[in-house]
């Protein structure tokens, strides 16, 4: 094929973010990458919001698409440049959420990832605005900008775990009064933990915080979690790894185009996991349609879709179980220390 009859696409390394060595996917794309089809690039990038300008201008050259390797930070830098453009986002998962990437079903396994980009098959998304800012997986306030940020730092270390003790310090956070307007309609005012809005149903590592969530039905979906306690905290954990949170008693669920949560005084609020400042009023929004993603040739239609939940389901169960465990031994072990306390205050008298 002629030089100029390929297309041209080009690879976004973050060298600062994630999991995996960068080197080694980088062998792994020069291996597999059909040469034939695609005229490569490589830029790394040197600063914080310089993929954003990276993609902007690739997209303004006509690349016909710009690939993430990064965490979901860069995903969503590069994501933000490539809205409305005909330049097509694709991902290679090397970050410790991977929110976006796991519910497009795009393997974890770079290889695997490098294959469907070969393919070249893309599809049309729906992404969120919280204040203007982008987001294309969850934003959120109150401590749903906490849990979120603690998710995307959990990696591989039990994300299960982490969520049970991030509950647990939930439990410190004082609920607040939000009133929620929504596509216009008349406010209503709930006490709440935190509420999510999802344009994709999970902040990553497979914790399904808006399990009905699809990206291409125009529509958030809105979770809100009510005040709740320590007797809560592991049947809220499980139903977040098992898609059933949304059956819990202590949950709201809504689904509308646009929401403006009022609230007492300026806070934190996340979009796809980055915490940023916001004052009383929070305006989100839904945009249809207007992000070009490469995905699986079968995404959503093949049986290993099931047999991925299906390991997902076992993985959580494990990860309970080691929870229950560990949540054991540590109540054993204060109960030794408290026994030696007792001890020690009898032999001194």
């Amino acid at each position: 094929m002629d030089n100029k009859d390929k297309k041209k696409i080009v690879f976004i390394i973050n060298p600062v973010s994630g999991t995996q060595s960068k080197e080694q996917i980088l062998a792994w794309v020069n291996e597999r990458l059909d040469q034939e089809r695609y005229d490569k690039e490589v830029v790394y990038t040197e600063y914080a919001g310089h993929a954003v300008e990276i993609a902007a201008r690739k997209a303004a050259e006509g690349a016909f698409a710009v690939v993430a390797i990064g965490g979901d930070g860069t995903i969503n830098e590069i994501a933000r440049s490539l809205v409305h453009t005909e330049t097509a986002l694709g991902i290679i998962p090397c970050g410790s959420g991977n929110g976006l990437a796991r519910h497009l079903q795009i393997p974890m396994e770079p290889k695997k990832a490098v294959d469907i980009i070969n393919d070249g098959v893309t599809d049309i998304i729906d992404y969120g605005k919280i204040n203007n800012v982008p987001f294309f997986c969850t934003c959120g306030v109150g401590f749903d900008a906490f849990v979120s940020l603690k998710f995307s730092q959990a990696g591989r270390r039990g994300p299960l775990t982490y969520l049970e003790q991030t509950l647990r310090e939930s439990l410190k956070y004082r609920p607040e009064v939000y009133e929620l307007e929504m596509d216009g309609n008349p406010s209503a005012r709930y006490k709440a933990f935190l509420i999510a809005c999802g344009n994709a149903s999970q902040y990553g590592n497979n914790a399904y915080i808006a399990p009905k969530a699809t990206l291409n039905d125009g529509l958030l979906d809105v979770t809100i979690l009510e005040p709740f306690t320590v007797l809560d905290v592991p049947a809220l954990s499980f139903q977040l790894f098992n898609k059933t949170i949304n059956q819990n008693s202590r949950i709201k669920t809504f689904q509308c185009k646009s929401l403006r949560i009022h609230r007492t005084k300026p806070g934190v609020v996340h979009f796809d996991g980055d915490p940023m400042m916001a004052g009383e009023d929070v305006e989100v929004t839904i945009v249809q349609k207007e992000l070009k993603v490469i995905v699986p040739r079968n995404a959503g239609k093949g049986s290993v879709n099931v047999l991925q939940r299906a390991q997902d389901y076992i993985n959580g169960l494990k990860q309970l179980n080691e929870t229950i465990v560990e949540d054991i031994s540590h109540k054993n072990r204060m109960i030794l220390d408290k026994g030696k306390e007792q001890i020690k205050k009898l032999t001194k008298k």
